[in-house]
């Protein structure tokens, strides 16, 4: 890897870092060695892509990345065009809906909307999504080419939790079974307790650009539950596609909502 490469990868790591972070902390993360790692934190401080605090003398995320957020926002309004969406979806079900986009070979969470029930499943924004244990990920994977699947299904399927999928055949016929539903559904792949639905975002005849989801616990989402937030999300993604793309066809209105709090 080069110079660039390893830059970006501390990058990329140090956005996954709950909190800021010192040297010593972020050079193991990113198994460098604490001079390369300076190295690396100074000409990314000089740019703006990372910041160190006068106080505590730690790093986090610089401006200048929201900086590019809000141009490449601008020039391709995804989140934009998604949100409301997420929003109506959110308020149908009652539970945790969360928005999810493709970028640089991963699928992560850009946005959630959270359900104001008490009992709820939380999500945090900027979580990589495993395309084999999470509903969002199947629903990626169901609309992509079988090249990507097959991709994908030869690297390593680590196991979460004791419901992940880790055997690949059995990851196809989950895919199978999501393009003939039209939604996916992982019962407590990704983490126990939740069951999620999701349905891919495509540009009408293209590669998918992310998912949408719905996240609920499992001890309230039955089998019927599990039809209607499928029927559900899967109308929400094609009405972010068509936003998005421009279908021909009108968007149309979800159903009346169904949040009771």
């Amino acid at each position: 890897m080069g110079t660039i490469g390893k830059a970006l990868t501390l990058l990329d790591i140090l956005s996954g870092m709950e909190k800021e972070c010192g040297l010593t902390e972020i050079a193991l993360a990113c198994g460098y060695d604490k001079a390369t790692t300076r190295r690396f934190l100074v000409e990314l401080e000089k740019q703006g892509f990372v910041e160190q605090t006068s106080e505590s003398r730690k790093y986090r995320l610089g401006a200048a990345l929201l900086r590019l957020a809000r141009i490449r926002e601008q020039r391709y309004p995804f989140l934009r065009t998604a949100m409301e969406f997420v929003r109506e979806l959110a308020d149908l079900t009652g539970e945790t809906v969360h928005l999810s986009e493709f970028s640089n070979g991963r699928l992560s969470n850009v946005h959630v909307e959270e359900s104001t029930r008490a009992h709820r499943v939380f999500v945090r924004i900027g979580t990589i999504l495993p395309f084999h244990a999470t509903a969002s990920g199947l629903a990626f994977l169901a609309a992509s080419s079988s090249d990507v699947i097959e991709a994908e299904l030869a690297k390593p399927l680590q196991s979460f939790t004791d419901h992940t999928l880790t055997d690949a055949d059995e990851v196809r016929r989950r895919i199978e079974e999501t393009r003939a539903l039209g939604y996916s559904i992982s019962r407590q792949g990704m983490e126990a307790g939740v069951i999620s639905v999701s349905a891919a975002i495509c540009p009408p005849g293209g590669r998918p650009v992310g998912s949408i989801t719905v996240a609920a616990p499992f001890v309230r989402t039955d089998d019927g539950r599990i039809t209607e937030h499928g029927i559900a999300v899967s109308a929400a993604a094609q009405r972010i596609s068509d936003a998005l793309f421009g279908a021909d066809r009108q968007v149309r209105p979800m159903m009346q909502s169904r949040r009771t709090g």
